[in-house]
């Protein structure tokens, strides 16, 4: 097909929007809702996975270092520093502090009210706080795997896990994971259907037009072309659209946890994603998925036209 014929379709694609603008508005609307939703749904999926890891973050375990009277001052050192350093070293653990014993008495006098925070200086035999290495794990699948790797280290007499919290997270975050991309999905196949329909209904409406073209001699390339660039274009608009009500959207429900952030923190809406650094990622996904959409839509809805 020669470049004039070529500029001459593709005009006549562009122009048929305007000229078929009932229909054409149809689609558009269509497709709006569409890659409304889906992108609505898609940037809630990319949060609530930052959610959620910052929710298991909040796991925390400790490990107790053995507290031997026959070692000496020396002794006792070096095997707090080797726990230390095999702690660090596992790549499955992550925040890995020490704390003392008189850091722990401290921090116990602190959290007690008034007269009683001076209990522990009390205690017979010194002070009783064990002294402890705390750390997070990077994964709460394997928490007990690491919590047994942690116990066989030489000077830990005892660790603490959250299994519960851990176990409920994994059990959150597998449900979680099956729903949303069961709805996505859905969304997905039932905005393709409806999309097909309503374009199916726009080229029965012009019928008549392509079989006129098929009687006079045109190709299926020649009529195909200026529906595939209205579908386009058409679609192109809707995904334009569709970003700026996401945008809209987005930054509205952001600020909503931005604006008070300590509240929203203890339930780990935090280091959300900003809009500025997917702004323009998200128009041209919008764009492209509707370009997509549209053309595909119309050059399936169109096949059965063009058997005259």
């Amino acid at each position: 097909m020669r470049s004039n014929n070529v500029s001459y379709l593709v005009k006549k694609g562009v122009s048929s929007v305007w000229k078929n603008f009932v229909m054409s508005f149809a689609s558009f609307s269509i497709l709006l809702v569409s890659l409304l939703q889906i992108s609505v749904v898609v940037l809630f999926i990319m949060n609530a996975n930052i959610i959620m890891g910052n929710i298991e973050d909040t796991n925390q375990i400790a490990i107790f270092v053995e507290d031997n009277e026959n070692e000496t001052k020396e002794q006792h050192e070096k095997k707090v520093e080797h726990i230390r350093d095999v702690l660090t070293a596992n790549k499955n653990l992550t925040d890995v502090k020490y704390v003392s014993k008189e850091e722990a008495a401290e921090k116990w006098s602190q959290s007690m009210s008034g007269e009683y925070g001076n209990l522990i200086n009390m205690v017979p035999g010194g002070n009783p706080m064990p002294e402890t290495f705390t750390a997070r794990v990077t994964d709460v699948k394997t928490i007990r795997f690491i919590v047994t790797e942690i116990e066989s280290i030489e000077g830990v007499e005892q660790v603490n896990a959250p299994y519960d919290f851990a176990n409920a997270l994994i059990n959150i975050r597998d449900a979680f994971t099956v729903i949303i991309f069961a709805m996505l999905g859905i969304l997905i196949i039932v905005s393709i259907v409806v999309i097909s329909n309503t374009i199916r209904t726009s080229v029965f409406a012009r019928r008549n037009e392509i079989s006129i073209m098929k009687y006079v001699g045109a190709t299926n390339g020649f009529i195909k072309l200026p529906f595939f660039v209205e579908g386009c274009f058409v679609g192109i608009l809707a995904g334009a659209a569709s970003w700026g009500l996401s945008c809209f959207i987005y930054s509205s429900v952001f600020s909503l946890f931005t604006d008070n952030i300590t509240l929203w923190q203890m339930f780990g809406f935090f280091n959300l994603i900003p809009l500025d650094s997917i702004r323009w990622i998200l128009l041209l996904a919008n764009c492209a998925a509707g370009a997509l959409l549209g053309a595909a839509g119309t050059l399936i809805s169109m096949n059965k036209y063009l058997k005259v």
